[in-house]
């Protein structure tokens, strides 16, 4: 879907209500987005869903407030990173973020299936910060001026997330088997 082609979606849901044009911008948008959150907690599959779910609430609640000054993508990115820090900013329980059972539909290989438990525990090391500049910039390929827009960070503070982040996830695989050399 091209640019104007959200745009004219956006139009229709604006001017028309029609929530038809919105549910193909969430069609287009769920899977990303569920994505993100599935990384940002380690795997909480119900946990991301219902985060996703908020963010696209807000986002239709709020859709006249897009100036098109960004993409659409980058405007909903926004919306999810400001769901995902509400929640944290709302748990009242200070324990870190438990890596859950992972759903079968995810991987059928066993192999996959600790893989995937091991980068979720992974990322669980990393601070708030340093998890969702890593997500953002490795797992959904989002260039670092679009992060700064997102996140309202500075684009050094972002370089440092990215750096510290990467590092410590390095230590982390690496004391838990895995190599550099390891390639697929």
């Amino acid at each position: 879907m091209k640019h104007a082609d959200e745009l004219t979606l956006i139009a229709q849901v604006l001017v028309f209500k029609n929530k038809n044009a919105f549910g193909l911008l969430v069609q287009k948008y769920q899977s990303p987005v569920r994505r993100i959150f599935l990384h940002l907690t380690c795997g909480d599959r119900e946990l991301s869903d219902d985060l996703a779910q908020d963010t696209f609430i807000k986002a239709y609640l709020n859709l006249s407030s897009f100036k098109k000054l960004s993409g659409f993508s980058t405007w909903l990115y926004r919306i999810a990173y400001n769901v995902f820090y509400d929640y944290i900013r709302n748990l009242k329980a200070t324990t870190p973020l438990d890596v859950p059972e992972i759903d079968s539909t995810v991987c059928t290989e066993p192999n996959e299936i600790d893989k995937q438990v091991d980068i979720y525990r992974a990322l669980n090391q990393l601070r708030e910060e340093e998890r969702i500049c890593i997500t953002l910039f490795y797992l959904e390929d989002i260039s670092i001026e679009k992060i700064a827009y997102i996140t309202k960070m500075p684009t050094g503070t972002i370089k440092s997330h990215l750096s510290r982040g990467k590092e410590k996830l390095a230590t982390y695989l690496h004391q838990n088997g895995y190599d550099r050399k390891q390639r697929r």
